[in-house]
């Protein structure tokens, strides 16, 4: 019970972040009724505001949207998810409605799911995990790690989602939730750790 307790507790603001990070990104799919394609592409959140692209019957629209904790109104749509994987559009005007299924779509090949900052904190343990990944280039990744207040910076290397250096390695599957994995002696210590939002182009840490 005490894993469950300690893993379930999130701020509100934590929470605001999580569900935010799940919505950016390129949505593709199509609408149930005629199969048309339609995609929706959420290219940065502030607070509660996106910049978001929607392209319906071959046209494009863009401007800003409304974000309400997993969803975004933009005009007659809203986009809504719950795993940050699979999201529903949902279009609604003048008595019409239509429904889309769409996917979140890969992130270009030179956007490693592994870049980026993680960070996290084991209540089992009470181990705590800064994992920075600041590079990835082919097998080999640029890092900087820090496990209860010790700081070590390399190259690492790169396996299918997971990085290793030295006594310590970070694996995801998801490109927003991981874990970290240290040893220290003869012992191995979990991480729970979770992507950190760019300021610069993904969630805004002051909204």
């Amino acid at each position: 019970m005490a894993v469950v307790q300690s893993t379930s507790r999130i701020s509100p603001a934590m929470e605001r972040v999580y569900h935010q990070s799940n919505l950016l990104g390129e949505w593709k799919g199509s609408w149930t009724a005629n199969s048309q394609a339609v995609s929706f592409k959420v290219v940065n959140i502030r607070g509660s505001q996106a910049t978001v692209e929607y392209t319906h019957h071959g046209h494009t629209e863009r401007g800003i949207g409304t974000v309400n904790g997993s969803t975004i109104d933009f005009g007659p749509v809203t986009l809504g998810t719950k795993d940050g994987k699979n999201a529903v559009l949902l279009f609604s005007a003048g008595g019409g409605k239509a429904t889309a299924m769409l996917q979140k779509q890969a992130p270009p090949a030179n956007e490693s799911n592994l870049a980026g900052s993680w960070a996290g904190y084991s209540g089992d343990n009470g181990m705590s995990a800064s994992f920075r990944v600041l590079s990835v280039n082919g097998n080999e990744a640029q890092v900087s790690v820090t496990t209860n207040g010790v700081t070590r910076q390399g190259t690492g290397i790169v396996y299918r989602n997971v990085i290793m250096f030295g006594q310590s390695q970070i694996s995801t599957d998801d490109g927003k939730s991981g874990k970290v994995i240290y040893q220290v002696g003869n012992k191995s210590y979990m991480v729970p750790v979770n992507k950190l939002a760019s300021t610069s182009s993904a969630v805004d840490k002051s909204a």
